[in-house]
């Protein structure tokens, strides 16, 4: 029941609401759009409810301007994300996704700051096909995307390996339970038949309701001390206790996340805060009751206001935490201590439990393809026919050949070395420590490249670290084509946001560990005045810094940037 002393803005409803309002459970006229062979795109309202399936329609905008002298349409193609937990693959489901890419896609893989695999170039009369191959590997693309709950993450660190086999079962029931109840995406996709005699108006959505959320909701399991998964980015963040080597329940922290619109105030970046702690079998009840309080008074009227945590802002976060009590009938605990160290990855050969092994691998800008003197794609692809453990996705868009075992492991160290795939001294610790989001040209929202130009800027930046002894140094740094922040810009301690072609604005200062936001430190620059810059501030980081300092430590305690109040959020 709504509490009445708590109440939603006020305003006309969006425009995607009332495309959910009309859409029939995430419907629309989607089924009879995709086999119209006149386009290769399809309409915006549809497009809108595409996402809830788990794909957007996008066009190569590298072709946009010479197609459109020629009177053609954009050059339509879909991207696909997978819904797939915790980032954890089998071998077998590997191979099913490396051949759908060279089938159906661009040839490539890319693995997401979300623990994911994305196809991108997938044409329409395409899309059926590979959905349905997806699926019959067990895999699927579910609210992959769209206004309901994103694929839950989970850590990947094999430090962690004795625990993150129970974290993982815990974030595949979350994102089991907090799936949507329509059965839309099997008929339109698999081919289900709609029972027969069922009134449109006898579907509900238990949860979610007819208009599903007022925007996307992210959730993550983290195990201290890694921070991999970023977990006050999150949306709704469970930060596991450990007690005498044992999982008891997990902190409960609410109202990250990471986008923003350049120029206004009302919009930025934030951390999730924790509110308490609950026991291991509460977790479902304490996500279903917070996305629940999201439902019924999130922003539905500005979309840009709709996130998780304007609600908390609005609301108050006592109030948001009283409701949620409220809600569940019980109290939270009071959370309990916790500590993290870093938010990265640890690369190389693990030793797991029971004689198992982990090698983590440096996926430059999560991007699996063959390169000229780089066989990447292949060199997976020969690993994962003989390998019979898993694959782990990051979050740092890099990648985990998991449990494998001592007579693996010899064969698989082979393939590494042939395809030139280990990680080595001839990889900088930045560039290990880097992140891009996919940007130009699929990505309709990019104001500024990302992936393909990040490792070029990395090129240059490098040649201040080694003149500074820094090459071993792990520095955060993560670039972003437009500030939505899918890849995390604001908890980078360095950080690049597209502001148009060839110029970001330039922050500083967040958190090795990721409990503290970046500010803004220069605005609208080119790669001469980036380069400028850290030609000044890397040799005084490496004189002047302290034993075990980081970077983004070090540019606040010496006033290159100065801290936000509690480091939590920040503003333009």
């Amino acid at each position: 029941m709504v509490n009445q002393n708590l109440k939603a803005p006020e305003g006309p409803p969006s425009d995607v609401e009332e495309i959910k309002e009309r859409s029939n459970y995430l419907r629309g006229t989607l089924a009879e759009v995709m086999l119209d062979r006149l386009s290769a795109g399809i309409p915006d309202d549809d497009n809108r409810l595409m996402k809830h399936h788990g794909s957007y329609l996008q066009d190569n905008r590298d072709l946009r301007n010479e197609r459109q002298k020629q009177k053609l349409e954009p050059a339509y193609q879909f991207m696909l994300r997978v819904r797939m937990p915790g980032g954890v693959a089998r071998a077998d489901q590997w191979l099913v996704m490396d051949d759908l890419a060279q089938k159906y896609g661009n040839g490539t893989l890319k693995l997401t700051t979300r623990q994911t695999f994305q196809m991108h170039g997938i044409l329409k009369w395409n899309m059926k096909k590979t959905i349905q191959e997806i699926h019959a590997s067990m895999l699927d693309t579910i609210a992959a995307c769209g206004d309901v709950n994103r694929n839950v993450m989970s850590t990947s660190n094999p430090f962690q390996s004795d625990f993150h086999a129970e974290v993982y079962e815990w974030s595949k029931k979350l994102s089991d339970y907090l799936l949507p109840r329509t059965r839309a995406y099997h008929e339109i996709w698999l081919d289900e038949e709609k029972v027969a005699g069922t009134p449109e108006t006898e579907e509900v959505e238990p949860m979610y309701g007819k208009l599903y959320l007022p925007r996307k909701f992210k959730i993550g399991i983290a195990v201290p001390p890694s921070n991999d998964i970023d977990v006050f980015s999150q949306d709704l963040g469970f930060i596991a206790v450990i007690e005498n080597n044992k999982l008891t329940g997990f902190n409960v922290a609410i109202g990250g996340g990471m986008g923003m619109s350049h120029g206004d105030k009302a919009t930025y970046p934030q951390l999730a805060k924790v509110i308490g702690f609950c026991k291991t079998d509460q977790i479902l009840e304490v996500a279903e009751k917070i996305i629940t309080i999201q439902r019924d008074y999130g922003n539905r009227s500005v979309r840009k206001n709709a996130r998780f945590k304007y609600t908390v802002d609005r609301l108050g976060l006592e109030n948001v935490k009283a409701e949620l009590e409220n809600r569940l009938g019980w109290n939270l605990e009071e959370a309990l201590p916790f500590h993290f160290d870093h938010n990265g990855d640890r690369y190389g050969w693990v030793e797991g439990i029971q004689g198992k092994w982990h090698y983590t691998l440096f996926v430059e800008g999560g991007r699996i393809a063959d390169f000229e003197q780089y066989k990447l794609m292949t060199g997976l692809r020969e690993i994962a026919k003989v390998h019979n453990g898993e694959f782990r996705l990051t979050a740092n868009q890099n990648l985990i050949i998991a449990n494998v075992t001592n007579e693996e492991k010899e064969k698989v160290n082979e393939l590494l070395k042939q395809y030139g795939l280990l990680v080595g001294s001839h990889i900088s610790a930045l560039r290990r420590s880097s992140m891009a989001c996919v940007a130009l040209p699929t990505c309709g929202l990019a104001m500024a490249e990302a992936e393909r130009y990040l490792p070029v800027l990395i090129d240059k930046i490098e040649e201040i670290v080694d003149e500074n002894a820094l090459r071993n140094e792990e520095i955060t740094i993560r670039m972003t084509g437009c500030p939505n922040g899918c890849a995390r810009h604001a908890l980078g301690e360095i950080g690049f946001i597209g502001k148009a072609p060839g110029k970001y604005n330039m922050y500083l200062g967040a958190a090795f560990d990721g409990s503290r936001l970046s500010k803004m430190y220069r605005e609208n620059i080119g790669e001469e005045e980036i380069l400028n810059e850290l030609r000044v501030l890397l040799p005084r980081y490496a004189k002047e810094r302290e034993e075990g300092e980081h970077f983004g430590d070090f540019v606040i305690r010496t006033g290159v940037i100065g801290a936000t109040s509690d480091g939590t959020n920040f503003h333009e």
